[in-house]
This record gives structure tokens, C-alpha cells and sequence, in this order.
């Protein structure tokens, strides 16, 4: 069996769960994963995937149809067109997913998205697309599931976490903090720049913590904005620490304070206490699944609006003190 994965690292994360349900109703199957360049890492050397199938960068999907036409089963996470095209092409026997993007005639087991799935969890999406297609016999809209979204960290993660911290000069004794202050879907999902640069500044003043700055490469710029604003020394390691790597950090900190973004959901996989800031994302449908998370969101009249860009000067994250995440972190790092 192989599954075409999701593109994005928190997509990935929610769809853990049904990944997760495969590998228990088919024990005995090898289940294979077909995932972009950036998120591979994810599966690897965890329990419930067998192989990992790497689409490089700037690439086609389809020019792999010739290494998958040994799989008998498809079930396709992704919605896009090329995914079905792919299997399709492969010419495996059962191709399973969500009839979407004119897609159908390409698959041979397909549903539509049902309505109750609006107002649930984006975890639900992937786990009803098993109900529907009869592989799974619980209807997970009805049933009281536990998501299971948690990654192992490896053995190989920590040590490139400790090679590192080793060249920072961290304090051990002090708690680690870690911030996300990027979401690469745009503007409007990030908490401003100056008030992230305060709450670092109360983090090590008086909490006595170490905060580290983390993101994509990309992202540097808008950690530089930061650090430019703070009156205390941080560490930048943005671009420095592989997908394992960055789950390995999250294990080790005190606290892990993002937006919605792909980070959030790695701070959740390894449950580790959080904060995520929402703004103009629903925190119903994508926020973080651990019991150790604290979701801080403001709702006004257009909130969720979705948008990449706000045009009302982010009402929503206006709304969210420096103050009140500060609050919060503190009875955190208190065991309050």
C-alpha cells in the first residue's frame, strides 16, 4: 500500500491519525509514503511507515509512476489533480480518495467530503476519508477517538540537537524557551514582530529563561526584525536544524510559543506545553491536539476570515496583549 502524503508539516501531523489507523487495520502490509523533499524526514524511522518515497524539489510528481506500479493499493491524503494522475499512470489497481479538483474518473474508490466534517478538527478530514471508503469500520465523527499524533524523536535527532546547543552557549540551568514567530501561509497568521521582541525580553528578564529564535532560512529576516527590537540577547537558529532536529529542540524546551503554523504542530507531536496565537486561522479546525497546549485567540465580526494579508490592521492579533502571553507563560514555567 502507499499513501501520497500531505505537502505542509502540519497537515502531516493531522493526518498522523490515519496514517496511524492504516498500519493497524493492515499490520502485515508493507505501507509505503510519498512525500515532498521538505517533510520526508517526518516519516522517518517511525514505527508505522516501512518507506519513504522522496519527490525532490521543483519536480513532477508523475515521473515516479514507473517505481510505484508494484503497490496493488493507493490511498491518496493529498487532494490535488497530479496525485490521482500519478497512481493513475502507476497503474496500481485500487486508487482510493476524495473525489475533489475533477479528479474522480482517475481513482476507483472515491467519496466526497461529508458535511458534518465542518466545525471538526482537519484531523477528522483524513480519518473519515477511511470510514467512507470502507477500509476502517469506525466512523470517527460518531466514536470518541483519541488522536494519536505524536512523532518519536530518534536517537539521531538528539544528537544533532546537542552538536547544536553546544555551539550557542546555553545556559543549561536556565529553562529553554523556544518562539515561532514565522507561518509561511502569510502576514495575517503572524502575531507582530515587536510584540514577539517584548515577550522574549520578559521571558529572560524575569522568568530567567533562554529564548531561541526558530524558523525557516527564509524566516531570518523576520527573526533579525525581532532580535533588532529586544533589549536582551537571543539565539537565532533559523535554518540551522533539520525537521527531526527542530522536534528534538521542542522535546527539550520548557515552552514552545508559535502561530499557526507548521512548528505548532511538532510542539504538539512531542507534547511538550505550548502557546499557539491565532489570528486569522479557526483554531477549532487546525489547532494544536495536546493536552499541554493553550490556544490564545481574539474572535471580531470578520475573524475567521483565512486571508493571507488583513485588510482591517489585524484586529485579531491586536487584540492578543503582550501581557496577557506573558500571563500565561508564566504560569507555564511556574507548574501553575
Amino acid at each position: 500500500m502507499v499513501v501520497r502524503a500531505t505537502n505542509w508539516v502540519g497537515d502531516v501531523v493531522m493526518s498522523l491519525p490515519a496514517l496511524k489507523e492504516l498500519r493497524r487495520l493492515f499490520p502485515n502490509t508493507h505501507l509505503a509514503v510519498v512525500a515532498r523533499k521538505w517533510v520526508a524526514d517526518l516519516y522517518r524511522n517511525q514505527e508505522f511507515v516501512d518507506e519513504v518515497i522522496v519527490l525532490p524539489d521543483g519536480r513532477s510528481s508523475l515521473f515516479l509512476a514507473p517505481r510505484l506500479q508494484s503497490f496493488d493499493c493507493a490511498v491518496l491524503f493529498q487532494n490535488a489533480f497530479e496525485a490521482a494522475l500519478l497512481v493513475r499512470l502507476a497503474r496500481i489497481p485500487q486508487r482510493m480518495g476524495y473525489a475533489v479538483q475533477g479528479r474522480g474518473w482517475l481513482l476507483t474508490h472515491k467519496v466526497k467530503p461529508r458535511k458534518e466534517l465542518q466545525g471538526k478538527h482537519q484531523t477528522f478530514y483524513y480519518l473519515d476519508l477511511l470510514y467512507r471508503l470502507g477500509l476502517s469500520p469506525r466512523d470517527y465523527l460518531s466514536d470518541k477517538i483519541e488522536a494519536d499524533i505524536r512523532l518519536r524523536v530518534t536517537t539521531g535527532a538528539r544528537q544533532e540537537l546537542e552538536y547544536l546547543l553546544q555551539e550557542t552557549a546555553l545556559d543549561p540551568e536556565r529553562p529553554l524557551v523556544a518562539l515561532h514567530p514565522g507561518a509561511a501561509y502569510g502576514p495575517a497568521k503572524r502575531w507582530p514582530a515587536e510584540r514577539f521582541a517584548r515577550l522574549a525580553d520578559l521571558l529572560q528578564q524575569k522568568a530567567k529563561a533562554c529564548v531561541v529564535l526558530v524558523g525557516s532560512e527564509d524566516e531570518l529576516p523576520l527573526a533579525h526584525r525581532i532580535r533588532s527590537r529586544m533589549e536582551t540577547p537571543s539565539v537565532l537558529l533559523h535554518g540551522k536544524t533539520s525537521l527531526p532536529g527542530l522536534l528534538a529542540l521542542f522535546e527539550r524546551c520548557r515552552l514552545v510559543i508559535t502561530n499557526d503554523s507548521g512548528p505548532m504542530h511538532l510542539a504538539a507531536a512531542v507534547g511538550t506545553s505550548q502557546i499557539a496565537l491565532f489570528g486569522s486561522t479557526d483554531e477549532t479546525a487546525t489547532g494544536p491536539l495536546n493536552p499541554r497546549a493553550r490556544v490564545i485567540a481574539k474572535h471580531p465580526p470578520c475573524s475567521p476570515c483565512f486571508r493571507r494579508d488583513c485588510p482591517f490592521d489585524m484586529e485579531c492579533f491586536r487584540a492578543i496583549s503582550v501581557d496577557e502571553v506573558w500571563e500565561a507563560a508564566q504560569e507555564i514555567l511556574e507548574g501553575r
